[in-house]
């Protein structure tokens, strides 16, 4: 059952990118993050209301932190969904956990007298290759910059994954990590839609019918996915539902030729397959000592993002 609710999470989460992607062209990269946060911050409230949760935190800084970080990687994501396919976007997206092991590898080797693992370093210079293979077509199709920011988001999600693993350890629930992000994503979406893209245009779009539901379904499929995929951690094997996860690239990709009839060559197919290999390597190595039902937010933080 485990298994089924983390296949679920990643459905979701590449429908998520489908509709980030398609409403792309009616909104700015700044409404969609402000709509994404809004929509996720009212439907916690209503879900807190009802769980008798409460907002009331002794880390006001590290929520601060962990969201504005977490708020800065949600737009670099949906402008590297914007601007490329959508499986390439979610492929390097899902370089994440290959960011968090090189950062807990040179965490380690530091404070352990220069001992090298051979594995880990092997996963991460794999995870490299992969890239360049991804990218390939998107510097030929003159895509660089949307990559370059794609690349971005995947290593400032990394910094916020392991700023929710240090709130979990200090016992804080997932819903208000999960909360102030959103609240966070409102701020900086309207900050992004009025500073940075309302010089060039209309700093807030009309809505249309088909515009709404994107932004709703968007909003809906996210949330879901995050309380899918925390359900499989509690209650599944940690590695297994853990590599799980990487099950998004093979969605979004069926996704990206059904909706936009995407096309790549075999660097692209090879490149993903190395990125998912080594992230699964790189995730063996993040939670090989994590036992079954363990919180989600001590163990591979992946769940608590988006």
């Amino acid at each position: 059952m485990a298994s089924l609710w983390m296949l679920f999470a990643t459905f979701a989460f590449a429908a998520m990118g489908v509709c980030v992607k398609l409403a792309s062209s009616l909104y700015s990269t700044s409404e969609i993050v402000m709509y994404r946060g809004l929509i996720g911050t009212v439907l916690l409230l209503a879900l807190m209301r009802h769980q008798g949760g409460t907002l009331r935190t002794a880390y006001r800084g590290a929520h601060l932190w962990r969201s504005f970080i977490g708020a800065v990687s949600l737009w670099l994501w949906f402008y590297a969904i914007a601007k490329l396919p959508l499986a390439t976007a979610v492929t390097l997206n899902y370089m994440a956990p290959i960011w968090i092991a090189f950062f807990l590898f040179c965490a380690g080797w530091w404070q352990s007298g220069n001992r090298i693992e051979w594995p880990l370093i092997g996963a991460i210079l794999m995870s490299f290759a992969g890239v360049t293979l991804v990218l390939r077509p998107a510097v030929q199709a003159q895509q660089l910059a949307g990559a370059a920011v794609g690349l971005l988001s995947s290593v400032i999600s990394a910094m916020a994954y392991m700023q929710v693993r240090r709130l979990g350890q200090l016992g804080e629930p997932e819903y208000r990590v999960v909360f102030f992000f959103s609240a966070m994503s409102i701020a900086a979406g309207v900050f992004g839609a009025l500073v940075l893209e309302g010089r060039d245009g209309p700093a807030f779009h009309a809505h249309t019918a088909h515009g709404a539901a994107l932004l709703l379904a968007a909003g809906v499929l996210a949330l879901c996915a995050q309380m899918a995929m925390t359900r499989a951690y509690r209650v599944g094997k940690v590695l297994v539902v853990a590599n799980l996860q990487y099950t998004g690239i093979i969605f979004s990709s069926i996704w990206g030729v059904i909706v936009w009839h995407d096309r790549f060559d075999w660097h692209v197919w090879l490149g993903m397959l190395v990125i998912l290999l080594s992230g699964v390597a790189a995730t063996f190595y993040n939670t090989r000592s994590t036992p079954q039902g363990a919180a989600v937010s001590t163990t591979d933080p992946i769940a608590s993002e988006l």
